[in-house]
């Protein structure tokens, strides 16, 4: 599944970790998510959301996500 970031704030959606303060589960994919879902942290809509480019991806710490907090 794809992961997007907000363009306003640069939160990422990530579906493996969902969305649970708002109650998203976990493999949620972004297009599933409801219309009016917002961004977390500065409540932009979907639209204001891009899709990221896996292959320009090289790890989680290169764009700062904090993968190690999810990690169980």
């Amino acid at each position: 599944m794809d992961m997007y970031a907000c363009d306003l704030c640069g939160y990422y959606y990530d579906p493996e970790y969902g969305d649970e303060e708002n109650d998203i589960p976990r493999g949620t994919a972004f297009e599933k998510l409801p219309s009016d879902w917002a961004c977390p942290e500065c409540d932009a809509s979907k639209g204001e959301f891009c899709k990221l480019d896996y292959e320009e991806l090289d790890t989680y710490e290169e764009f700062d996500l904090h993968y190690e907090e999810y990690q169980e």
